[in-house]
């Protein structure tokens, strides 16, 4: 098409290397040539042309066209028109003027340096909301359908993991049925891959695609889903490459955030609101970088606060980018309710930075990483305000995990910023109400809560407001009952009165080798605690937990996180040695 001076325009499958086949051949192939990468769905209409007051010479104040600065690169180019059918209607139209003729309204691309044109897209309507059906343009271009085995995705991805043997991973990938390929594209197949060298779910390469994980599934005849083969197909590309596929990670937040910055990867974690995934996420990005990351808050964030047009001595369009993204220092990019954007401009001008790493075609240097929060669509059988995605922005992250309130260390926190007071509060949502009224308690609310209180106003305003005078479906009963003292128990209460918990534990061991009701209390107490709630009181944790049955014992150690196996087997160490034939009680 460069040498035949033609349009071409080419549509193929989202993840298939076709804009990764334009960076790497015009590089190898043109080395006196730029390729000028404008992603059409970013475009705004001011982006590519626009009319400015200049003076001439003489001083006359007129009227000019300025023309996108990226179209002047001072040498011979290649423009590259990305997801082209995904621009708006005003954009559209001056597309047709630069495919049709090679023109942007009084420039002439051939005059800047310009030597070819491409138009690239997906075809399918689940991606794009247009066709191109106008004669007059599709007269002008020359037209490639393409499909993944027309591109050299695996030569490049071998050469990524030159140490690693990918064979087996493709011949995976070949052997499925032209459905799921699709489904698993090259670009998300690398995604699990990057996920399996880490020892991460190789589940967390698979996109979430409104707010639902993407699953391997091809329909039959009749449209009815087929057999789901996604557990069966990760676990053979896990067994070809020679990697784990665990079913999941302690502490997986933390891992997934220290992976991005240390591969420079774009991450998403949908979690629900008030679980605390964006204070960790930015408390973490601020202890690995040592400064703070660039927070942007979608639905507070303008088109402006990212990067803005403005004329040039040259005559030319420059985008001035926000301060936050120039310098050489390390950054990394927090997107917040990302699923909640302000306008479809400033969402178009992120989609561009989380896909190229570049703002207006200006690479961010330095950039480490970046970490999209989002809520997902429905929490507690309600449904939230956030928009949907498409598979094909969707598979732009190489991890993509469903957070659990779990998975975030927010009662730690809680306790370091409000004391004591906080491990009544927590106490109270751990051991007295059940799992569909903790889903309505998050973290946030108890924060909420603990201030109320501490103000002496009531908590109950502190819970979700549901409307005409209904709050959250929550007793607050146990919890003023722990605030006035009353007859509770926790981990304090047990070290408060050791020597008599220790002799309840010892009454029970003798009535029975599995315990008693006793021994109960005390095992949930200790279970439920928090890692700096077991230290403050270890002393009485290692006497207490002497006199447990062992199988009780055991199950501290199972699925704990490092940090709290290191605990306990400090503390079992520590436990008094018991002579042979001691009771059920003796330390194992």
């Amino acid at each position: 098409m460069i040498e035949l001076g033609q349009t071409g325009q080419i549509f193929g499958e989202h993840g298939i290397g076709k804009t990764a086949t334009f960076f790497t051949h015009i590089a190898e192939a043109y080395r006196d040539t730029a390729l000028v990468y404008v992603p059409a769905a970013n475009l705004t209409p001011d982006d590519l042309l626009a009319n400015a007051p200049v003076r001439t010479d003489d001083g006359t104040l007129v009227l000019r066209q300025l023309v996108m600065g990226q179209l002047r690169p001072g040498r011979r180019f290649v423009l590259l028109i990305d997801d082209s059918l995904q621009a708006g209607d005003s954009i559209q139209s001056q597309l047709m003027q630069i495919a049709c003729n090679w023109t942007l309204g009084e420039f002439d691309l051939r005059a800047l340096g310009c030597i070819g044109v491409f138009l690239t897209d997906n075809e399918s309507l689940a991606e794009t909301s247009a066709r191109r059906g106008d004669l007059a343009i599709l007269d002008r271009m020359a037209t490639l359908r393409i499909t993944a085995n027309d591109t050299a995705w695996r030569y490049r991805l071998a050469r990524r993991y030159r140490d690693r043997d990918l064979s087996g991973a493709f011949a995976v990938w070949a052997s499925l049925t032209p459905a799921l390929r699709e489904l698993l594209s090259p670009r998300t197949l690398e995604h699990v891959l990057a996920n399996a060298f880490e020892g991460f779910p190789l589940i967390w390469g698979l996109p979430l695609v409104g707010g639902e994980r993407m699953r391997l599934v091809e329909a039959r005849e009749d449209g009815s889903p087929g057999p789901d083969r996604t557990e069966e197909v990760l676990d053979r590309i896990a067994e070809a490459v020679g990697a784990r596929n665990p079913a999941g990670l302690q502490d997986p937040v933390r891992q997934v955030v220290r992976a991005a910055l240390r591969n420079r990867w774009t991450v998403l974690l949908q979690g629900p609101p008030g679980c605390g995934k964006t204070e960790l996420v930015r408390d973490l990005v601020r202890r690995e970088l040592g400064r703070e990351p660039l927070y942007f808050s979608l639905p507070v964030t303008n088109i402006e606060d990212l990067c803005v047009p403005v004329p040039s001595a040259d005559g030319s369009l420059e985008n001035l980018v926000a301060r936050s993204f120039t310098g050489r220092e390390p950054k990394a990019i927090v997107w917040d309710e990302y699923n909640r954007p302000k306008d479809k401009a400033a969402f178009a001008k992120l989609m561009e930075i989380t896909q190229e790493w570049s703002i207006a075609g200006h690479p961010i240097e330095n950039l480490r990483a970046q970490i999209a929060l989002q809520n997902p669509p429905y929490h507690l059988g309600r449904k939230l305000l956030v928009a949907r995605n498409n598979v094909a922005q969707a598979s732009r992250f190489t991890a993509s995990l469903t957070v659990r309130p779990e998975d975030i260390p927010a009662n730690e926190w809680l306790i370091t910023t409000y004391g004591p007071i906080a491990e009544t509060f927590l106490d109270w949502w751990k051991l007295d109400i059940d799992d569909d009224a903790r889903d309505w308690i998050s973290k946030r609310t108890l924060e909420r809560m603990i201030k109320l209180h501490r103000r002496g106003l009531p908590m109950q305003w502190g819970t979700v407001y549901l409307g005409d005078g209904e709050y959250a479906p929550v007793p607050l009963t146990a919890l003023m009952d722990r605030l006035a003292r009353r007859e509770v128990v926790g981990l304090r209460e047990l070290a408060a009165d050791l020597d008599g918990w220790e002799a309840r534990l010892r009454r029970a061991a003798q009535a029975s080798s599995e315990g008693a009701n006793d021994t109960d209390v005390v095992h949930q107490v200790i279970a439920n605690a928090e890692l700096s709630q077991l230290r403050a009181h270890r002393a009485a944790i290692v006497r207490l937990v002497a006199l447990l049955p062992p199988k009780l014992r055991s199950t501290y150690l199972v699925g704990a996180a490092e940090e709290r196996q290191r605990f306990w087997i400090e503390v079992f160490a520590a436990m008094p040695r018991k002579k042979s034939g001691a009771g059920p009680g003796a330390a194992r």
